[in-house]
């Protein structure tokens, strides 16, 4: 397919025809004129009117500029009521010459490209030279020798040559636009003419009056500058409109009413052999940037934001805000001749490119920020049939690719939540809470100085009662991924204080280690749920712990931050789980109140086959005594890691070695074994290399 989203320039063709027309339509002015002076036969008609209208059409065209704040309309002009008025009284030659002029002039003060300029002078320029041509097939010749004057009669023909004038001058730009936008020229065609019919009927529709007074009475022409201004007032206020409910005030973008209609019609164009793309963007912690520097400077950063982003995709694309710091690209007309796979990946190579481009520094007055962002992308007709199901679809890759910071996701309907069947397994997870379906299974952790054990985490276990065993890894994500995990966390730590209250009572002190997300971290009220269970069960905060993983120090790190400060100041440890898989470092650590790291599984399963590995454990077993925490190496599996671990100075073990999760009733008998408790006796290190692993199954 080829690469995606660099800013082409307009197709050559339009660059010919746009060069033959300017080209035709000046020959066709200049020649007859260079004529008649080489005659010595004056090329202007000396009649008043002639002069009196070149006044208001050049006032016109400043007047245009000025007031449209660099958006110009082809057609919309009052200027083109009176030209037309004029070619009905002395032909198409002058009438387009007099049209020229207020585009000229209304391109120069806006600075447009000489190109454009030209283009849009040439176009008129045939659009009354059509127009002449109709009034011809009338018998109507008109010129600057012609002394007719316009009847009743003529006025049929009049109204034809108008619209045949109107039509060939916006004519080209339907059909450019369309391309440019990926729709269907005719619905652009019908969409305008429905919305303009009226103001610009009447702009044409004064023209034959005007025909009359410039021929009679020409110094009454000024008259007509109140109800032509009137009509392109009420033109522009009717588009004005128009452009605000498909707009974004702020940026200027299309906005998420636009970004479907062309949706729509870009999946029309593409049902026959083709391809349309949907990207969602969403900038990270913009929030921030709002409360630090004041919405203005945020709304700056959006508008830069929007620009930057129109610089990176074809012109046929839609870049879209759809509000606050979500954007979109629309890509339509993608080439279906590359297969599937390398079609997704032109269209994941552009939103990679996006987001580095957008990881540029932005300048906001002297101030430099650094900003991030997430794309989803959803393809049609690969992952959706219609323009809602791709901004679904995009918006849950999008998520994704915020929740792994890999910045760009593909939509991916085996991580989607949204799918019918994860939706009824949702539902059935929410029962299972009411019901008291759901299980915590405990597994042992072992000092590896003296054998004892010195905790056990709680590890969530589920029953489906069709489905079986339903693995952690698939429910857990699905209430992460849906407003049902701070219900699942609390669930889970009210399950884990009532076995530690139940153990209390049975001589078993031994604290619980309880997992816990992000999303929880980040509620404000998670403290104070916390210390309510704790007054429930009548337990106390240091027989709780609780494990968050890296993740929690990068999203909203300020937020984290004080939650965690809330917990330490309760009572509650904090381990930090599945060290070294992360993106954060020891030096974080100095910033939250944890006591205890849990070297990740994947290091210590390879401790004693890859030297690199064991380098690794050591040194983060001595740079984390040397900050004062514990250290606990998850996966523990055979004795030879076991005794390498005590070595390197790990202070605690966890895995199917000492016993594997167990249920509370299990759980219980296995510790009252093991020597824990007021009654028990605790174990030697050289008893309990004999029975520490007897309850392994």
């Amino acid at each position: 397919m080829g690469r995606i989203g660099s800013r082409l320039a307009w197709p050559r063709a339009f660059f010919v025809h746009t060069a033959i027309v300017a080209f035709l339509g000046t020959l066709a002015i200049v020649v007859p004129f260079v004529v008649d002076i080489a005659e010595n036969r004056c090329p202007v008609p000396l009649s008043p009117g002639v002069w009196i209208m070149l006044v208001l059409v050049s006032a016109d065209g400043a007047y245009t500029a000025l007031t449209r704040r660099g958006l110009y309309i082809p057609g919309a002009m009052p200027s083109v009521a009176v030209t037309f008025g004029l070619l009905l009284v002395h032909g198409w030659q002058i009438a387009a010459l007099w049209q020229c002029i207020p585009v000229l002039v209304s391109g120069l003060i806006r600075h447009e490209s000489w190109w454009r300029i030209g283009y849009t002078m040439g176009h008129y320029t045939l659009a009354f030279l059509a127009a002449d041509l109709v009034l011809s097939l009338f018998g109507i010749d008109p010129g600057p020798e012609s002394t007719r004057a316009l009847t009743v009669g003529d006025l049929p023909a009049a109204a034809l040559a108008g619209l045949t004038l109107a039509g060939v001058a916006q004519g080209s730009g339907w059909l450019i636009r369309a391309s440019w936008r990926g729709m269907n020229v005719f619905a652009l065609v019908r969409a305008e003419v429905r919305a303009r019919a009226v103001s610009h009927g009447a702009l044409i529709g004064l023209s034959p009056l005007i025909a009359v007074v410039c021929a009679a009475q020409p110094w009454l022409l000024p008259l007509f500058v109140v109800p032509l201004h009137t009509l392109y007032r009420s033109t522009m206020v009717r588009f004005d409109r128009e452009q605000e409910s498909r707009h974004d005030a702020l940026t200027g973008l299309p906005n998420r009413r636009l970004l479907l209609e062309r949706g729509e019609e870009a999946l029309v164009r593409a049902e026959g052999g083709g391809r349309a793309a949907l990207l969602l963007l969403d900038l990270h912690r913009f929030h921030e940037v709002n409360d630090t520097l004041g919405h203005v400077a945020g709304d700056r950063l959006l508008q830069q934001v929007g620009a930057r982003l129109e610089t990176l995709v074809r012109p046929g694309d839609t870049v879209a805000r759809l509000g606050g710091d979500e954007f979109a690209v629309l890509l339509p007309g993608l080439d279906m001749e590359s297969d599937r796979p390398a079609a997704q990946e032109a269209v994941v190579a552009l939103a990679r490119r996006i987001v580095d481009r957008l990881g540029e520094p932005f300048d906001l007055d002297e101030l430099t920020l650094d900003v991030e962002a997430s794309i989803g992308v959803a393809i049609f007709p690969d992952h959706a049939s219609d323009v809602l199901g791709l901004l679904q679809y995009a918006d849950v890759a999008m998520y994704l690719a915020k929740r792994s910071r890999s910045g760009v996701e593909l939509y991916d309907d085996s991580r989607d939540v949204n799918t019918r069947d994860k939706l009824l397994l949702l539902g059935d997870l929410r029962r299972a809470l009411d019901n008291h379906e759901v299980e915590l299974h405990y597994q042992p952790k072992i000092a590896l100085a003296d054998g004892r054990v010195d905790g056990c985490e709680a590890l969530v276990r589920w029953r489906h009662p069709t489905r079986g065993q339903v693995s952690p890894e698939e429910f857990v994500l699905l209430a992460e991924q849906t407003g049902l995990m701070p219900r699942l966390t609390r669930y889970v730590v009210d399950v884990a204080l009532d076995q530690v209250a139940r153990w209390h009572q049975e001589g078993i002190d031994v604290p619980i280690a309880v997992n816990i997300s992000a999303r929880d971290i980040h509620v404000p009220s998670f403290a104070d749920s916390v210390a309510a269970g704790l007054r429930e069960h009548d337990v106390s905060a240091a027989a709780l712990q609780l494990e968050i993983t890296e993740r929690v120090l990068l999203e909203e790190p300020q937020r984290a931050a004080e939650s965690l400060d809330a917990l330490r100041r309760l009572g509650v440890r904090l381990s930090l789980d599945d060290f070294g898989t992360g993106y954060s470092s020891l030096v974080h650590l100095r910033h939250i109140p944890v006591s205890e790291l849990k070297i990740d599984r994947s290091f210590v399963a390879r401790l004693m086959l890859n030297e690199g590995d064991a380098a690794i454990v050591s040194s983060i077993v001595q740079l984390a005594h040397s900050l004062g925490l514990r250290v606990v190496a998850e996966g523990v599996e055979d004795e030879a890691t076991y005794q390498r671990l005590r070595e390197l100075g790990c202070d605690s073990a966890q895995g199917w070695l000492m016993s594997k999760a167990l249920p509370g009733d299990e759980a219980t008998a296995w510790l009252l074994r093991n020597g824990v408790g007021s009654h028990a006796t605790p174990l030697g290190p050289e008893t309990a290399a004999l029975h520490r692993w007897a309850d392994v199954g």
